[in-house]
């Protein structure tokens, strides 16, 4: 996983477009994208950014985090929704977040470039322990219920 307190300076957030990321810009928040995985850096007090929301899938325009059911991966929206992470998506999440770290200058670490990280991990299946019910340990909403 990437080192959350390590801050950038502006310079080399402003390098990415030329590597081939879209980057935008609104106030202090940086939204970086590349083969359908996006991150977020914001603007310290000390000038300086740091990543606020780690390298992910983008669903809709919108973040979402990884996770590892044991049987299988899904990203997990900001509404609760859950949707099986496809082996493309994968891929893409994979090289999005290699050439991030290569751009920016971030060593990465054996164990990180084995496969997809991922931000949750619940797969617990006896009866009575935490993660027992997956989907209610990390917040999905069962299919029926509304948006």
């Amino acid at each position: 996983m990437w080192n959350v307190n390590e801050r950038f300076p502006a310079a080399i957030l402003e390098t990415l477009p030329s590597k081939g990321f879209q980057v935008g810009s609104t106030r202090g928040v940086v939204r970086v994208e590349k083969y359908g995985g996006g991150a977020e850096f914001r603007q310290m007090a000390d000038g300086r950014f740091q990543m606020t929301i780690m390298p992910s899938v983008l669903i809709e325009g919108q973040f979402t985090r990884l996770w590892d059911a044991g049987y299988q991966k899904f990203l997990i929206t900001d509404e609760g929704r859950k949707l099986p992470a496809l082996a493309q998506q994968l891929e893409h999440l994979r090289k999005f977040n290699e050439e991030l770290r290569s751009a920016l200058g971030v060593p990465t670490y054996y164990n990180e470039a084995l496969g997809s990280t991922c931000q949750v991990t619940e797969y617990d299946r006896v009866q009575g322990r935490p993660g027992d019910v997956p989907d209610a340990g990390v917040g999905v909403k069962p299919s029926g219920e509304p948006r």
